[in-house]
């Protein structure tokens, strides 16, 4: 009966072990299957938008490299706190880059805007249509613009509808100027209008927002920099003091405490920049 005893724990604690690891693996598919839908997916629609098209397993084949060589830089440099940190943020660095590369692109889809709409206004006072001054403008506007142009030109002539077409368009750009081109266009070609003047109207308003948020910006840029001055002082602090006196820094990177205090210390300075970013940062 003794004898009977161990092998029941042992049956007990294999049992209790197997469920365990299919809770955590479902755990893990269930966050596998968030991050699919709520990332790849994200990234992949912006990519494609943007004439980039990658497959979805060369997009999670470089989350997980970047994870990975970010991780063992982290480590080889710093310890393997500083290593887990700089592995989380590999995972999402392609990610962030994707979101930056996007915003980079409508910035500069918004500056081309403006001389399409002031080419059109002059296509229509030539006596051209508005899908002829479209094809005018796709021909010679350099990208973004030119292909988002010609894959409008291209819908039209197979069979889509025009006014669906410029709301595609406006809905793959991601623009908000081009979101009030593309009402405005509609509104006019609907209810008729001079659409000659309302392309002019258009290209002076944003023209006009333009030169407003470069004002805004060079007043808030003093704000900015002061925030990753702020930022930045206790890094190269600790850096400064690591290197001159490394007996003083070696007792913080020793213990749990020294850990959690930095751990606090950067939860701390990622929330007073988010907090200054927000303060400066001006939507018109």
């Amino acid at each position: 009966m003794n004898a009977l005893y161990p092998g029941l724990a042992a049956l007990s604690i294999t049992a209790a072990l197997f469920f365990l690891f299919l809770v955590v693996y479902g755990v893990f598919v269930r966050a596998y299957e968030r991050y699919q839908e709520r990332y790849v997916v994200r990234s992949l629609d912006d990519l494609g938008n943007m004439f980039l098209f990658i497959d979805p397993r060369q997009l999670l084949a470089t989350n997980v490299a970047t994870m990975v060589l970010l991780g063992m830089l982290t480590y080889v440099i710093f310890n393997g706190l500083m290593a887990i940190f700089g592995t989380i943020f590999g995972f999402f660095l392609p990610m962030i880059l994707i979101k930056q590369f996007r915003k980079r692109r409508i910035r500069l889809f918004n500056a081309q805007l403006v001389d399409a709409l002031q080419g059109m206004s002059n296509a229509f006072k030539a006596g051209l249509t508005f899908q002829q001054s479209v094809e005018f403008i796709a021909k010679d506007a350099p990208n973004p613009l030119g292909q988002e142009f010609t894959l409008y030109v291209r819908e039209i002539k197979l069979g889509v509808a025009l006014d669906q077409a410029l709301l595609n368009m406006a809905a793959r750009v991601g623009s908000d100027d081009m979101d009030l081109v593309a009402v405005a266009t509609n509104i006019a070609r609907q209810l008729g209008g001079n659409m000659a003047e309302m392309f002019e109207t258009l290209s002076g308003t944003i023209r006009e927002r333009f030169r407003l948020e470069g004002k805004i910006a060079s007043m808030t840029a003093q704000g900015k920099m002061q925030g990753w001055v702020v930022a930045a002082m206790p890094l190269a602090l600790g850096l400064i003091v690591n290197y001159q006196r490394p007996d003083l820094m070696q007792p913080l990177l020793d213990s749990y405490w020294g850990y959690a205090m930095v751990a606090a210390v950067a939860i701390m300075e990622v929330l007073g920049m988010l907090i200054i970013r927000r303060i400066v940062n001006i939507d018109i």
